[in-house]
C-alpha cells in the first residue's frame, strides 16, 4: 500500500510503465537487464528489482524519496537505484536515468580495446556527448559503482561501463531514449566496421557545436 504522503499519480505510473516497455521494444534492455528512473518532484519512480523492464508493470514500480533513497511504496526498487538517485540529487537538469544493456554497446563495452573516441557521426556529439566516460568493472549493485557513475555524469550525459553497459541520463524520456538509441549506434558502426572507421575531427564537431547546436557564436 502506497503512503498517503506519496503526490505520484496512477496516470505518471501508467507513463513510466510505457516508457520503460518503449525501451524494451527498441531492443535496448533484455528480460532483466536494464533499469529506468524518473524525477517527479522531489521523488522517483524506479524500475523494481528483478523486474524486467520490457514487461514492467505497475506492481514492479518502486517510489523512493530522491534525498534519502527511502521507499515509499513497498516495491524494492533496482539494485541500481543508488547511481539513480544520485545522478538526480546531482543533476537538477536530468529528469530520466536508463541504464541499458543493448546488443552492440555492450559488445564494445566487453571489448579488450575499448574505442576511445565514439564520434562517428554528427548525431553522436550533438546528442550522445562528444566525450565518453568509460568506467572500469564494479560489480553491479556495489557501492563503488554507484560512486563512479554519479560521479562521470556530473558532467557527462552517456558514460559506458566495462564489462556491463551503458547509463544515458536526460531531461526527460525522450532524450534519454535518443541518447541510448545514437549510443547504440555509434557501437554498431564501430563494431560493423571491424575497428576500421572514422571519427569526427575538433574542428568538425566544433563546426557541429556552433551551427547545429547554437552553443557557440557564429
Amino acid at each position: 500500500m502506497m503512503n498517503q504522503n506519496i503526490m505520484i499519480t496512477d496516470e505518471q505510473i501508467k507513463k513510466f510503465v510505457a516508457q520503460a516497455h518503449r525501451v524494451g521494444n527498441a531492443g535496448l534492455t533484455l528480460c532483466s537487464s536494464g533499469n529506468l528512473s524518473w524525477r517527479i518532484g522531489e521523488e522517483a519512480l524506479v524500475s523494481g528489482t528483478g523486474s524486467w523492464v520490457p514487461e514492467l508493470t505497475p506492481e514492479k514500480v518502486a517510489v523512493c524519496k530522491i534525498e534519502t533513497g527511502e521507499v515509499l511504496n513497498g516495491v524494492k526498487p533496482s539494485m541500481e537505484s543508488g547511481f539513480h538517485l544520485g545522478i538526480l540529487r546531482e543533476r537538477p537538469d536530468v529528469n530520466v536515468v536508463l541504464h541499458f544493456q543493448s546488443t552492440y554497446a555492450t559488445a564494445v563495452a566487453c571489448m579488450q580495446d575499448t574505442p576511445k573516441n565514439f564520434n562517428v557521426t554528427a548525431e553522436v556529439p550533438c546528442h550522445v556527448g562528444a566525450e565518453i566516460p568509460v568506467i572500469p568493472y564494479y560489480r553491479p549493485g556495489s557501492k563503488e559503482l554507484a560512486a563512479a557513475v554519479i560521479d562521470a555524469m556530473r558532467d557527462h550525459n552517456s558514460i559506458l561501463l566495462q564489462k556491463h553497459g551503458q547509463v544515458v541520463c536526460g531531461k526527460d524520456f525522450d532524450q534519454a531514449f535518443e541518447r541510448a538509441t545514437f549510443f547504440e549506434m555509434a557501437c554498431r558502426i564501430i563494431i560493423l566496421s571491424g575497428g576500421k572507421y572514422m571519427t569526427l575531427s575538433p574542428a568538425e564537431i566544433d563546426d557541429l557545436e556552433t551551427y547545429v547546436l547554437g552553443k557557440k557564436g557564429k
